[in-house]
């Protein structure tokens, strides 16, 4: 049997995985902690904050992954995706809307024609604990339902074992699976431990295909930080630079509102450059965030707060 083999057709074995990754540059935690917080503690003038607003608004991965979804609700997200604020058609329409695969045929049918993106998480999410048949079938059943976009978990405690061609194998399989279909590759950096395994991590995601890499399911504790979310860029940036392809990022989990979100595009604006800010190329995964930027975009229309009250409950 031959050796896996990545996008640019180079072959992998586990010897030659784990050299490379194993040979990428350690991170300084303390230094990539303290880049953290002092891009977050940047603030955006008011000439370019409706701008900030609005592009973040653009951003977000519209999220309902709950064991309580019903096809109601996922029409009501789908209508808030389209329409985020009823009273003022000039706000842009959210990325995507992201639920579970059964669910996956109620976004496509809602979102038919509107350019807003049908995401579902695929491959037994979030613990990823079933066979590699039952991961595949997940996400081919996704996407003849009609996702566009599909979120895969990687298997954490292979990783963690440094069972990488294993990892890899299975990414690459979850790819051919998806077809057409975008492929976001979940991280769940939460059960890394450690940056040094973000970042090797990252790049083993996109050695293997992955069109974003994603922080984390949402379901753990910490979810999307800002220090990995940094390492996160870093990798994208650098592998663009020796590869010759731009892979999205997308932080989830833990991202509620507008000061939250506003400290990511800074930090991808000054770590990955301008070229990623783009729906096309960094996402937020969020459920209650979108309001929150609503009401800061309507602060600055009419010079006070609507209130929670005034939008939809996502």
């Amino acid at each position: 049997m031959s050796a896996p083999a990545d996008t640019q057709g180079l072959a992998w074995t586990e010897a030659s995985l784990r050299g490379f990754l194993h040979g990428l540059p350690g991170v300084d935690q303390v230094g990539a902690e303290a880049r953290a917080a002092m891009l977050a503690s940047r603030s955006i003038k008011t000439t370019a904050k409706q701008w900030a607003l609005d592009t973040a608004i653009s951003m977000i991965d519209l999220t309902t992954l709950e064991g309580q979804d019903t096809p109601g609700k996922v029409r009501a997200l789908c209508a808030k995706a389209r329409r985020p604020d009823p009273a003022d058609p000039t706000a842009p329409m959210v990325a995507a809307v992201c639920v579970y695969p059964d669910l996956a045929y109620v976004a496509a049918t809602e979102l038919l024609g509107s350019g807003v993106h049908v995401a579902s998480v695929a491959t037994a999410f979030p613990s990823g604990r079933t066979s590699l048949e039952v991961k595949l079938a997940d996400v081919r059943f996704a996407v003849s339902a009609g996702a566009d976009e599909v979120d895969m978990v990687i298997d954490r405690g292979a990783f963690l074992a440094g069972r990488y061609q294993e990892v890899f194998d299975e990414i690459t399989a979850v790819k051919q699976a998806c077809g057409p279909a975008h492929l976001k590759v979940i991280l769940e950096t939460g059960e890394l431990v450690t940056l040094d395994n973000v970042r090797r991590a990252s790049w083993l995601a996109m050695l293997a295909g992955a069109d974003f890499i994603k922080t984390s399911t949402g379901k753990i504790t910490p979810a999307a930080t800002l220090p990995v979310t940094l390492v996160m860029l870093e990798a994208v940036r650098d592998f663009r630079e020796t590869h010759g392809r731009q892979v999205g990022v997308k932080p989830a989990g833990g991202i509620r509102t507008a000061k939250d979100a506003l400290r990511y595009l800074v930090l991808v604006n000054e770590t990955a450059g301008e070229d990623w800010l783009d729906s096309r190329w960094f996402r937020l995964g969020a459920s209650s965030l979108l309001n929150d930027l609503l009401m800061q975009r309507t602060k600055m229309a009419t010079g006070r707060y609507s209130g929670p009250d005034y939008f939809t409950l996502d």
